[in-house]
């Protein structure tokens, strides 16, 4: 069984506000041996300990309108089992397994850890840059951790903007394809400091208890006041036990961000759990210069916290941990495997959080996520704030834009009902809209995106046309 369109979102996202605190704390220098124990607070903040928003900056909601949703009474078997040799994208899943966002809104979480891109900018040596844009890759990942919710598929031609001047940036979305449905995004520095752009079209495979997609399009960063862009590509991602079992998450793969102006490269592994999850969350890697010279050591988890040291440091550490080599804990015998169509992938036991090597420097933590995250999707402190709609908003916000979709607004507000019904009638008014246009032989024209290529892999890319902030929105179409 295989689908590489419709589905796809419902593994993929690329990811609470940032305290000044993240500044200094990512300059801290390590003198011991430390253990984070994130399993005791399990990143649950305090209700209240947000501190106010001042200097006329608006604040943001810090919960939804309705807890989540139960999904214990459905079963994604009882779905997939009657699709049998069909594509994913030719499936339609209950809407109890959504969770209420638009992929495009979820895209916009890259920017949640948005002030490492500020930190680079002002930053005057290269190395020490690309150590805050690797932090900033990786932050983009993080809040996947534990969103086993699908954001719901963006419609063609829907939108998403999000301005957050206390973070300093704006940021625009689009749907500019549906088969195969590519997203489009393009977010930039309010003080003229970076832009941040770029297109995602994963591939999607169905693995029979788990769901992979395998990240398409390039991610591009630009460090205006350097002259300097990156760009990457995300990690995989993978959602197990889609049939039977407890879902949960990993990312794996390697990704390489390039810096195109000096040469310099980080490479980091985010590695595969394992046989007995040993390595779950794990991401490993360094930099190197233009010769392939390595630079500075980088490790930590992607669910909570990256720090980096220089090589010398790292390897003789290395080489008193295998001198050390502690003996192995024993594993529990478990008897022969049963067939892996028969049982769950088991939810592998949670590891002993980063050992960290004396003299590293943190780069990089994850934010707090709020104290009733677990009934809201286990959506971060940011993620709840982006399907906010205040009142007068939609006098200023395109028709397209995704805090006006009924459905996901039904979902948002606990209905249910209204939510699976509205969605059906979208869906539908979309196929109605594709025919028509068959009928006339017209082609769909984006808005706020273009195809070319990008200026600096020269591979496939959407870009940014300009000129959304003007809201000339006369010519949007009616999609909800």
């Amino acid at each position: 069984m295989n689908g590489e369109e419709e589905f796809f979102d419902a593994v993929t996202g690329f990811d609470s506000d940032n305290s000044s605190g993240e500044f200094s704390e990512a300059n801290q220098k390590v003198t011991g041996m430390i253990d984070l124990d994130s399993s005791k607070s399990n990143r649950i903040g305090k209700i209240g300990e947000r501190p106010p928003q001042e200097n006329g900056i608006q604040k943001h909601r810090t919960s939804l309108p309705a807890p989540m949703f139960t999904r214990s009474d459905f079963s994604v078997w009882s779905i997939l089992k009657k699709c049998i040799g069909l594509e994913l994208s030719k499936i339609t899943m209950p809407i109890a397994f959504n969770e209420p966002l638009s992929f495009l809104q979820r895209i916009t979480e890259y920017m949640e850890h948005v002030y490492l891109i500020h930190k680079a900018s002002h930053q005057s040596q290269p190395l020490e840059r690309m150590q805050s844009v690797a932090a900033f890759a990786v932050s983009a990942v993080a809040s996947q951790w534990e969103r086993t919710g699908k954001p719901f598929n963006p419609l063609l031609g829907e939108t998403y903007e999000l301005i957050r001047e206390d973070l300093g940036f704006r940021f625009i979305s689009e749907q500019v394809s549906h088969h195969p449905p590519i997203s489009a995004f393009y977010s930039e520095g309010l003080n003229q400091d970076f832009v941040f752009h770029g297109s995602i079209y994963p591939k999607l495979k169905f693995w029979g208890k788990s769901v992979e997609a395998e990240p398409r399009g390039t991610i591009t960063l630009e460090l205006l006041e350097h002259n300097e862009a990156y760009t990457w590509t995300n990690p995989t991602c993978c959602v197990h036990n889609v049939i039977i079992g407890k879902l949960w998450i990993e990312q794996y793969g390697m990704v390489e961000i390039l810096n195109h102006r000096t040469g310099d490269k980080c490479v980091l592994n985010f590695k595969p759990c394992g046989l007995f999850g040993k390595e779950l969350h794990k991401v490993e890697g360094h930099i190197q210069d233009k010769n392939k010279k390595k630079l500075f050591m980088i490790y930590g988890k992607w669910t909570e916290c990256l720090w980096g040291i220089d090589p010398v440091s790292y390897e003789s550490f290395k080489k008193q941990e295998r001198r050390g080599d502690h003996p192995r804990k024993a594993r529990p015998d478990d008897g022969s495997r049963k067939a892996d169509s028969d049982v769950a992938d088991d939810v592998p036991v949670v590891q002993e959080t980063v050992q960290v090597i004396p003299g590293s420097t943190l780069l990089w933590r994850i934010n707090t996520r709020p104290p009733n995250s677990a009934q809201m999707y286990n959506f971060t402190s940011f993620t709840v704030s982006l399907n906010e709609l205040k009142t007068g908003m939609e006098k200023t916000l395109p028709p397209t834009d995704c805090r006006l979709r009924p459905d996901i607004r039904g979902m948002e507000n606990g209905n249910m009902d209204l939510a699976s019904q509205e969605k059906e009638r979208l869906e539908e008014k979309q196929r109605e809209a594709r025919r028509e246009r068959a009928k006339e032989e017209a082609e769909w024209q984006t808005r706020w995106f273009y195809p070319g290529n990008n200026p600096y892999t020269g591979t496939s890319d959407w870009l940014y046309a300009g000129d959304y902030f003007e809201r000339n929105f006369s010519d949007c179409p009616d999609i909800y």
